[in-house]
């Protein structure tokens, strides 16, 4: 009968002689590019959710030889949040845009 692995005693590593696997070169970008969406400018939104989905995918078939996963999944929620709030906004504009179009046409008609 097999065990399932025991984990390392306090204070070893739990990584083995290497170390932990090397993070995906663009997590970091895609943390800022998310983070920034949210705060500054939502049009970055949609470039960090892209960039985000592509850096997961990459992630997860590297069969664990690349790390960031959370730092890439970070920015990559933060780039949802941010194109969903730029759609409403842009949504909204619209709306108030036509309200403020048709008040004005409304209100310069004479009845005669």
């Amino acid at each position: 009968m097999s065990y399932p692995p025991q984990p390392p005693p306090y204070g070893y590593p739990a990584y083995g002689a290497y170390g932990p696997p090397p993070d995906h070169p663009q997590a970091t970008t895609i943390l800022i590019l998310g983070i920034l969406s949210l705060v500054f400018c939502q049009f970055m939104g949609p470039f960090a959710w892209v960039m985000g989905k592509r850096a997961l995918n990459e992630i997860d078939s590297s069969g664990g030889a690349i790390g960031g996963r959370g730092n890439v999944n970070a920015g990559y929620i933060c780039g949802i949040i941010a194109t969903v709030l730029l759609c409403l906004s842009l949504l909204f504009g619209v709306f108030f845009l036509v309200l403020l179009v048709i008040g004005a046409f409304a209100g310069s008609s004479s009845g005669y």
